[in-house]
């Protein structure tokens, strides 16, 4: 058989979901074929024992040998049967051997094949899905609800949960300052309406005058509730099209404004990551090589912002393996959440590639809900009380 690991490229994720999985699926894997592409089709015995492989993997991260499965997942075939069909396996690019005295780990590409033909989730329990909502209904106002759930999902699948905060042009706004610092120099305070505050230093012409930069506070209050910084911009832009007024320098100095703060941002401080030290306690990083790769990749992060951004245009969670994620043996289990209504950012989880799969996609794709629910909660509370209407009996 030709090489897995090339034709596994370009092939396309399926959805995940489904019921948990247990001893009898390998029967049921060696008649559906159709869980496997075409062009990746294994015959039924090679089917049933490279599930068996990837699940005694998963669970124990040790080389998985003949004997093993034989005796725990109940073939009727002998130890050499099976040592021919892992061979197989091994020469098709599924599995490899790190000794040749040892049994046999999955490759990339077979954990690929795994996630994208095979894996059902497993449902959540009553526990897990009571202390997702439970979280999020005790948290106090005012929390930073992102890192919040980094910590609540950190603790739940024993990893390194990752999170991208939404673009600071897309979040809704409650309140823009500029305060001078020092000449050619601002300050630009936003509170969103999550509650957090970000703050960017941004150069300004020194023309500009403490009466000017106080009418222009002044426009801001009229124009800055419920909006976003890009609702904001646009609407100063209509302004100044619109009419040539005496106002319209001073909506061109809050429009050049606000596109600093917008330019200003920084897209890796919006990552925030909870529990990397959970990952140490894995041992594929008892190597220093995949330990300073990991390492790397966490500090540096521009590889886990393309990630993550990439998940926002799908509604589904997304799983991305070994070499997408990091040269380190990681894979990244991310989800989209939602702000208001609109795409907000993606939250997910970073672990060993054999992590247990069937259970933190699901986890991840509740958590995301339920921080989606959270955010539209706190937008709710953070909008300003509709004026009472007059008594017209007075």
């Amino acid at each position: 058989m030709a090489g897995a690991q090339e034709k596994c490229q370009g092939f396309r994720r399926s959805p995940v979901h489904g019921r948990p999985l247990g001893r009898e699926r390998i029967d049921a894997l060696g008649t559906a074929a159709h869980f496997f592409p075409v062009s990746l089709q294994l015959s039924k015995r090679a089917r049933a024992i490279l599930y068996a492989v990837m699940t005694e993997f998963i669970a124990t991260g040790e080389p998985v040998g003949s004997r093993t499965l034989a005796k725990k997942y109940g073939f009727s075939l002998s130890a050499a049967t099976i040592r021919n069909v892992l061979a197989d396996l091994e020469e098709a690019g599924y599995l490899a051997q790190p000794h040749t005295s040892a049994g046999r780990v999955p490759t990339e590409a077979a954990f690929r094949l795994f996630i994208d033909a095979l894996l059902q989730v497993r449902e959540l329990s009553a526990d897990e899905r009571s202390r997702i909502a439970e979280w999020f209904e005790d948290l106090s106002p005012g929390a930073d609800i992102v890192r919040e759930t980094g910590k609540l999902l950190a603790d739940l699948t024993g990893s390194a949960a990752v999170l991208v905060r939404p673009r600071i042009e897309t979040r809704t706004v409650r309140k823009v300052r500029f305060i001078p610092t020092r000449p050619g120099e601002l300050l630009s305070v936003i509170v969103l309406s999550d509650g957090t505050v970000e703050n960017r230093y941004i150069a300004v012409d020194g023309g500009l005058s403490e009466g000017d930069l106080s009418r222009v506070h002044a426009m801001l209050e009229e124009s800055v509730e419920g909006k976003t910084l890009a609702g904001i911009r646009d609407h100063f832009r209509q302004e100044i099209e619109e009419s040539r007024d005496e106002l319209a320098k001073l909506r061109e100095i809050g429009l050049s404004l606000v596109n600093a703060a917008i330019d200003r941002a920084d897209r890796l401080m919006d990552v925030v990551i909870e529990g990397q030290a959970r990952l140490l306690e894995s041992t594929e990083f008892a190597s220093t090589d995949n330990l300073r790769e990991l390492l790397r990749t966490l500090e540096e992060r521009e590889r886990l912002v393309m990630l993550l951004d990439r998940t926002l245009a799908s509604s589904r969670v997304q799983v991305f393996l070994g070499a997408e994620t990091s040269e380190a043996p990681v894979s990244l289990v991310a989800a989209p959440y939602r702000e208001g209504g609109r795409p907000g950012g993606a939250v997910g989880v970073i672990g060993p590639t054999r992590m247990d799969y069937a259970s933190v996609v699901p986890l991840v794709g509740a958590t995301a809900d339920a921080m989606s629910a959270a955010l539209s909660r706190t937008q709710e509370r953070s909008k300003p009380a509709d004026p009472e209407t007059p008594d017209s009996s007075d």
